[in-house]
């Protein structure tokens, strides 16, 4: 009887505990939206008669690294953005026209390295770092004039007005100093300066190529100091830098077809939308971003095939875009993520950054290369114009790729972490993009939390956050589903909520939260494949986040850089190039293989193989993947290297091998320096 009886209980526990495995959390919901009602009480958000953004992004500082995103920023920090100052001639300080009036180099160089070291600078809290921030900031601080205007005069060499652009990235620079600091006297200097603007007439306003193709990044910077000071001539400014702002509102072209251009400005509308109201300017930024990708954007990636400049007849996988494109698409998906609090965009600024902008760097990233290609077999120091479209050593990996993405690239690692999780109209906090981190900010009735997200995202599927607050407070907290995600789950404290996240939504979580809750997020992955019909009916093999390259073994030939830089690379003179030096790399095993699929059922065709995390938690090396896939292929020997030293355009579908079926290696595309991403289908082997 006493054993029937103990049978029966543990029966009816194990019934409770499945029970509540998967119960109805009621602090879980789905929503397909993040709210724009109420205000938020503790970070800027946009101010009437703004219209409210989904998302405040937090101050810089409020969100530290850990994981394999603190790696790459502490390589970044030790690599070349963070030591360009002892070998860029632009950034000497002797007679520097940012330091001292009348000196040299007063154009983009500087602002755009110090947007991303001072970001570094301040996230480290490194007092040597922020004493070379420092200096800068103080300089430019300084320079200004009565009327407003500061910095270099530098005047366009096609109208003769002044350029606005250099300081169009000084703004963003020093929006992230005051979020920081607080000083006042940014808001001062962003206050006159933009008087001086209000002045000007529209012939001389935003009159040239770049600073009027890019007036959306002036327009962003007027709003941010609305939202702070409220005042309303800044608004009638903004409508004027929007006039005098190329028109990136076309619905079927571009002003330009400069790849940094169309990542960095389009969403130069989007922004717009914010004073205006108007859903055809919202709609503007959406269409760009499809207009591009449509033709120049059948390829893997999160970019397109532009090199400098789209042209037609080059869409080709082999065609690529500037490291300072992969930059400014992850910032304008930062910004418009904000805007519009469409996962969309977040999905996109992960795509680009796991896939693309990190194989635009040596391991340890003292070492970049101007182009980067889906389908790149070739990494040496030849022109391959007009395979590529820039007429130079553009493929190989040199401190001295080129002065724009040697000195830009530097603030994209720093502006992702940042928008990592954002602040929420409704007092709360949103987990955007996934990485660890250390999150600290104010929620709810004022209390500051500290959310610790711990995860080897994309690497992996679960994410673990961990609230940390000295009393109980209730506030929501919202977790995005990605949209290649179907079927996200969520588990609080351990019990797992029966609510599926759908793609492209949101996990809602309201609760009175309390120190050392739990939260497990996880985001079940599939294999899928992504065909490209225009690039002929090409496949990339995508797994979660992650989207998968050829292994293509690497040989690496270390060269002289100042031997192999570019005509408008500027060394100091102290510089020791044995200490920076630049590579080739080219292919020692085959590199022209085309995938055997099984069309009806492609995840059966490829064989997941998961490998312990790399002991330097560097996951974006050939040796370093903690996973791969192993599938079936054939070389095709007609796919070669053509005259201009490329891998030739992909093979006509269906493409045919009388090579024999091998098990082939696949890695994360953001692992392989050389690769293939774009696969051609093999349909008949011999």
């Amino acid at each position: 009887m006493k054993t029937i009886l103990l049978k029966s209980f543990i029966l009816i526990i194990s019934v409770i505990v499945v029970a509540c495995s998967a119960t109805d959390l009621k602090e879980v919901s789905s929503v397909n939206q993040l709210p724009l009602n109420g205000d938020n009480n503790f970070y800027w958000g946009n101010k009437a008669p703004l219209q409210k953004a989904h998302l405040i992004k937090l101050p810089l500082g409020s969100i530290k690294p850990e994981g394999w995103i603190l790696k790459l920023l502490e390589l970044q920090k030790d690599g070349l953005c963070g030591q360009l100052g002892e070998i860029s001639a632009w950034l000497e300080k002797d007679n520097n026209a940012w330091l001292a009036e009348g000196g040299d180099h007063g154009w983009e160089e500087v602002p755009y390295w110090l947007r991303g070291y001072a970001d570094m600078a301040f996230i480290f809290e490194d007092k040597a770092m922020m004493e070379e921030s420092m200096l800068w900031i103080e300089a430019i601080l300084d320079s200004q004039k009565e009327n407003g205007w500061f910095g270099p005069e530098v005047r366009s060499g096609q109208t003769g007005h002044i350029d606005y652009w250099p300081n169009m990235i000084v703004l963003f620079t020093l929006q992230h100093y005051y979020e920081y600091s607080g000083d006042n006297r940014v808001l001062d200097f962003m206050k006159s300066y933009f008087k001086y603007e209000s002045n000007l007439t529209d012939e001389e306003f935003l009159s040239s190529y770049w600073e009027n193709s890019r007036g959306g990044d002036n327009l962003y910077s007027v709003y941010w100091l609305y939202n702070i000071t409220q005042e309303d001539w800044l608004l009638e400014l903004a409508h004027k830098i929007h006039k005098n702002t190329a028109d990136w509102t076309q619905k079927s072209s571009l002003p330009n077809w400069h790849n940094v251009n169309i990542a960095q400005c389009f969403r130069e509308p989007a922004t717009y939308f914010m004073q205006t109201g108007d859903s055809s300017h919202l709609a503007a930024s959406y269409n760009d971003y499809d207009l591009i990708r449509r033709t120049f954007g059948q390829v893997p990636g999160g970019m397109f095939g532009s090199d400098e400049n789209a042209r037609m007849g080059y869409i080709d996988p082999r065609q690529g875009t500037e490291t300072c494109g992969f930059a400014e698409q992850m910032t304008s998906d930062g910004i418009l993520i904000a805007i519009t609090g469409d996962t969309f965009w977040a999905d996109n600024c992960e795509d680009v950054l796991f896939n693309s902008f990190t194989a635009a760097f040596t391991t340890d990233m003292k070492s970049l290369r101007y182009i980067t290609c889906p389908n790149g077999v070739t990494a040496d120091g030849l022109n391959h114009a007009p395979g590529i479209a820039n007429a130079g050593p553009f493929l190989a990996m040199n401190p001295f790729s080129s002065r724009c993405c040697q000195h830009n690239h530097g603030h994209a690692l720093p502006y992702y972490l940042q928008n990592l999780v954002m602040a929420t109209n409704d007092n709360g906090l949103a987990a955007v993009m996934y990485n660890s981190c250390v999150t600290k900010a104010k929620v709810g009735s004022g209390v500051e939390v500290e959310v610790h997200q711990e995860t080897n995202y994309p690497f992996e599927e679960e994410i673990e956050f961990t609230i940390n607050t000295e009393k109980q407070v209730s506030f929501p907290f919202y977790l995005r589903i990605p949209g290649w995600c179907s079927n996200a789950k969520v588990m609080i404290n351990g019990v797992e909520s029966n609510v599926t996240g759908q793609s492209g939504s949101y996990f809602k979580l309201e609760r009175n939260w309390k120190s050392g809750d739990k939260v497990v997020l996880t985001l079940p992955r599939e294999i899928k494949i992504r065909q490209w019909q225009v690039n002929q009916n090409s496949v990339s093999v995508d797994y979660g986040a992650l989207t998968f390259s050829l292994k293509i073994d690497e040989d690496y030939k270390e060269l002289n850089s100042i031997e192999t830089a570019i005509y408008d690379s500027k060394w100091q003179k102290d510089a020791d190039p044995e200490k920076w030096p630049s590579y080739e790399i080219s292919p020692s095993s085959p590199w022209n293989y085309g995938l055997r699929l099984n069309m009806s059922n492609p995840s059966h065709s490829f064989r997941v193989v998961e490998k312990d995390w790399p002991i330097d938690n560097y996951p974006f090396s050939p040796e370093g993947v903690p996973i791969k896939l192993i599938a079936k292929g054939a070389q095709i020997p007609s796919w070669k290297i053509d005259q201009f030293g490329l891998a030739d355009v992909l093979p006509k579908y269906p493409a045919k091998s009388n090579g024999k079926l091998e098990e082939i290696e696949l890695i994360p595309m953001g692992a392989a320096r050389l690769r293939i991403s774009a696969f051609p289908v093999v349909t008949d082997i011999e």
